[in-house]
């Protein structure tokens, strides 16, 4: 499995994703700074990180989806290669048309960050079904501007296309119907704000996001 890690100027979790890329899915995981024109060959997924990509300036991911190295990523996805984008990340892939709706100003104006209960929408996509459908699991947040938004034809589409991933159990940042995390139509890009890679160990408190990881691994696996 070759894997790739993007970071951008602002990126603070593109460690942390690498080293659970590494440590689950194994295989090669290729480090991508932002202003590469290309993408190394031959791989299978590719991973947008948090942080705060350009000091979150102008809208959050906005400028990070216009880096020399989106489009290498754009055409991946077009083409079936698995993408995951968390946090900033998602919003990277909101702004970049990868996935639909946009991230907005945590409702509350605060900054969230905590472990919060996510349900298992969808357990059919390559990225979901090491889970069970209506599982209940726990994963980290950190964000000021998680608040999932949509038009309502966006969100109706959304969820009768069983293109909502996770949706959170609990209020966290006014979501739209609680969504967490969506789909493309190809079901090969996932965008979510919670982040798996800081629950893969029982160190971390928790092991809850290891199976998203898993998940990937064996989807390439068994292709």
């Amino acid at each position: 499995m070759r894997s790739a890690v993007i970071t951008f100027p602002g990126s603070n979790c593109d460690r942390d994703m690498a080293v659970a890329v590494e440590q689950v899915c194994g295989g090669e995981v290729h480090r991508v700074w932002h202003g590469d024109a290309a993408l190394p060959e031959g791989l299978d997924f590719i991973a947008l990180p948090g942080g705060f990509s350009y000091g979150d300036y102008l809208r959050s991911g906005a400028m990070a989806a216009r880096s020399p190295i989106m489009r290498a990523v754009i055409e991946a996805a077009n083409r079936g290669v698995k993408v995951l984008g968390v946090c900033n990340g998602f919003q990277v892939l909101t702004e970049a048309g990868l996935l639909p709706g946009a991230l907005m100003r945590n409702a509350g104006i605060r900054f969230v960050c905590r472990e919060v209960k996510l349900t298992v929408e969808n357990n059919t996509s390559a990225f979901t079904h090491r889970y069970l459908k209506g599982q209940t699991i726990t994963i980290p947040v950190a964000h000021h501007d998680g608040n999932f938004f949509a038009d309502d034809a966006t969100l109706d589409r959304l969820e009768g296309e069983g293109r909502v991933a996770f949706r959170y159990a609990e209020e966290v940042n006014g979501s739209a119907r609680n969504i967490a995390g969506v789909l493309n139509e190809g079901g090969n890009v996932l965008g979510m704000m919670p982040h798996p890679e800081r629950f893969i160990e029982a160190a971390q408190g928790g092991i809850d996001g290891r199976a998203l990881f898993e998940g990937v691994t064996k989807a390439l696996l068994s292709a």
